[in-house]
């Protein structure tokens, strides 16, 4: 069914042109050219508003024209900072998968900026609520709701995109030389001291010199941020006094999200985008954006219609076959994109390179990967959504990093994705983490984890810089947390404590959360150091999440998604303890970029150096021997060595020049007590001096040294960076 006499008021547009989608200023002609797509529209009108909140329109415009399913028309007069949304009249007929409501305001897929936000209060002042269904039948969605809704949905809104960019250029950096920091737009930057208040909280903050200052220190070359596209605050958390913090409920895909403004114009957001970006280019830092092409805001069959449900529900959404009116869901969210319509790979598309295009960013790490390359049911890693990226002149050439998973039947995929692709390693994660909590059988994957998961990524073409390293994430514990608890502790988000992942592979040394035991506290910093030394010395691409290399906290909450506030906030307001992790977390990091050694673009082949014992790599015994393979595979070794052989790289510069390095030795001891080591001897002659030791962060680089031989005390849960002592060659 459809409603008939739909446009009888509304005047016609110009005819325009079916392209671009969206809204389109021409400022040679004074108006804007409006084009979007829908095969189910009958009609299709466009509603120009005052104001975002208006009741009503002020003028409406009928699109006649339609091409190829776009609907299109010229509307003379209109500019910049008109505020507009679409009403789509079509068929409404679940049973069938079809959504359109012409009561309902639709948010144009294509809008540049989005003014006001989902009004989920509407109801109590006797408005319309954006949801396609009469509401007081619960659980029913097949009675059409003929109210308007006109002030509960957010208004798209026609933008001027020139921005002097000056000579900005993209800093390119290569991916073996990449260290990424992944944050949040207002929790990094919410509390920091140095930061004007009027723009904490906001992309302006984000560029911000004490933030990039803090960031080079730590020698990030990338910084990773939530998402930014548009959001909307789900209604349950509204109604709970909460939000959607971290962002992973998109309603739009081209539109920076004008929450995160420091001037609350509309469409300001667009232009401090860039100025960040900008900024951080200027600084030689690379933008990268966490990106949710696979669902929506608009939920499952009961969700809102704000956008793609009401435009046209079978092309933007996966549905239940041979039963459309329920929706595909591998995303636990109530929905997921239909990547097999051309139109929605086309949006998909269309957004990455506007926002490389346009807005200049780097890169983008894909949510729920997983769910992109799903052509039929399972998981194809030769989906046409990933022939169409690798095709793309423009998308391909940019850093493309996986979640490789989602929550469907198959959807866990890690090393299983195309040859340009990176992928956030969840087995470096696991076994990283299960090996200092001292788990048994973890030797042999974790050598695969150190040295850049080759198991997972050499045998398609990848390079060690497929592994995006982590620890921590956003989603899960802090580094504080990992080590301060047991379980986690989530009664903030309203939901039982039932919410967040139950498997955190996390160890309290003995006590739950805080405690003013100092062998306990000392046991938990060691760890945490622990845990970023192996992190940032791994070869691969390591990732820090934001404030752990300075002791951020969530109080043991590992799903803090709905905590817009200082609990999930990074804290700068550091104490001693904080501010000597930091300190080490920045020596660590000048190891890793002082030392090629760490940040090999190809993987170890056990290549020898010709008159000594050293290799690229060597996996040693306590008592300073190479293991045998009986000694590998035993299923729990407490203490090992790892010898890198700087000299035995087989990588070169740029000029051809033969890349080399010091020899380095990382020893590891998971034990809860002492361990003697015997310090190797690789036929050099040269000894050993320590760079860093976990146990005593207090040693300083190369103040003490050890002959080949010398028998060295390793504490326990410890590990120690040493590197081959120069002064004693030759001797």
């Amino acid at each position: 069914m459809y409603v008939p006499g739909f446009l009888e008021t509304a005047v016609t547009a110009w005819p325009g042109k079916p392209f671009p989608l969206g809204a389109t200023w021409d400022e040679k002609t004074g108006g804007t050219n409006f084009a979007i797509y829908s095969e189910l529209a009958v009609e299709v009108e466009l509603c120009i508003f005052e104001t975002p909140d208006d009741p009503e329109p002020s003028r409406t415009y009928r699109l006649r024209e339609r091409t190829a399913f776009v609907w299109h028309g010229f509307v003379e007069g209109i500019g910049p900072g008109t505020f507009y949304g679409y009403r789509i009249n079509g068929p409404y007929d679940p049973s069938l998968g079809h959504r359109c409501n012409p009561f309902k305001l639709l948010i144009d897929p294509y809008a540049r900026a989005l003014a006001g936000k989902v009004d989920w209060s509407a109801r109590e002042r006797g408005e319309g609520m954006p949801f396609g269904y009469l509401m007081d039948q619960p659980g029913e969605d097949f009675v059409l709701d003929d109210e308007f809704d006109y002030r509960a949905v957010p208004k798209g809104v026609v933008i001027d995109g020139h921005f002097d960019w000056g000579d900005d250029r993209r800093p390119d950096t290569p991916w073996y030389q990449t260290v990424i920091y992944e944050a949040h737009v207002k929790g990094l930057t919410m509390l920091h001291p140095d930061i004007p208040e009027d723009i904490r909280g906001t992309y302006r903050a984000v560029s911000h010199p004490a933030i990039i200052e803090h960031l080079k220190s730590l020698g990030v070359t990338a910084i990773e941020l939530l998402p930014v596209h548009e959001i909307v605050d789900d209604s349950f958390l509204v109604e709970r006094g909460l939000r959607n913090y971290w962002g992973y409920n998109t309603i739009n895909y081209f539109a920076p999200a004008g929450r995160y403004s420091s001037v609350r114009g509309f469409c300001d957001q667009v232009r401090e985008f860039k100025e960040m970006v900008k900024a951080l280019h200027e600084a030689g830092m690379e933008v990268i954006l966490d990106v949710v092409y696979n669902h929506t805001a608009e939920g499952n069959h009961m969700g809102p219609t704000l956008s793609f449900k009401g435009i046209d529900n079978p092309t933007y959404y996966r549905q239940v076959p041979g039963n459309p009116r329920f929706y595909m869901d591998y995303t636990g969210t109530g929905n997921s994109l239909n990547m097999r319509h051309p139109q929605t790979l086309q949006l998909v598309m269309d957004s990455l390179r506007y926002w490389v295009q346009e807005m200049h960013v780097d890169g983008f790490r894909f949510d729920l990967a997983s769910t992109l390359a799903r052509e039929l049911h399972e998981v194809d890693r030769l989906s046409a959504f990933f022939d169409i990226v690798h095709q793309d002149p423009v998308i391909s050439q940019v850093k493309l990093i996986a979640e490789p998973w989602d929550v469907g039947e198959g959807g866990y995929q890690v090393g299983n994705f195309p040859v340009l692709w990176a992928e956030w390693n969840g087995k470096y994660r696991d076994t990283v983490r299960a090996y200092w909590r001292g788990d048994e059988g973890k030797l042999g994957e974790l050598g695969y984890r150190l040295t850049g998961s080759s198991d997972l990524y050499e045998s398609d073409g990848r390079r060690p810089h497929a592994s995006i390293n982590f620890v921590i994430a956003h989603d899960g514990f802090t580094l504080n947390d990992l080590v301060s608890y047991n379980h986690k502790h989530n009664e903030a988000n309203g939901e039982n404590n039932q919410d967040g992942d139950n498997n955190n592979h996390s160890f309290n040394f003995g006590v739950e959360g805080p405690t003013d035991r100092q062998d306990i506290i000392r046991a938990r910093e060691r760890q945490k150091r622990n845990f970023m030394t192996t992190l940032l010395l791994s070869q691969g691409v390591p990732m820090i999440c934001h404030g752990d290399e300075m002791g951020r906290t969530q109080h043991g909450n590992n799903n803090a998604y709905a905590q817009d506030n200082e609990l999930a906030w990074v804290h700068w307001d550091l104490g001693e303890r904080d501010r000597e992790m930091l300190e080490f977390t920045r020596r660590v990091a000048r190891l890793r970029r002082d030392h090629p050694t760490f940040r090999r673009s190809k993987f170890f082949r056990g290549r020898e150096i010709r008159g000594s014992d050293v290799r690229d790599v060597m996996w040693l015994t306590p008592a300073g021997k190479e293991m045998t393979d009986e000694e590998w595979n035993v299923g729990y070794v407490r203490c090992f060595g790892m010898a890198l052989g700087g000299e035995a790289m087989e990588e070169w510069n740029e000029r051809g020049e033969q890349i080399t390095d010091q020899n380095f030795l990382l020893l590891f001891n998971v034990d809860g007590g002492d361990i003697e080591f015997t310090l190797p001897d690789l036929g050099v002659s040269r000894g050993w001096c320590v760079m860093l030791d976990t146990a005593r962060p207090e040693v300083q680089e190369k103040s003490v040294c050890y002959p080949d031989g010398a028998t060295f005390t390793m504490a326990g849960r410890s590990m120690v960076v040493l590197i081959e002592d120069e002064a004693r060659e030759g001797e």
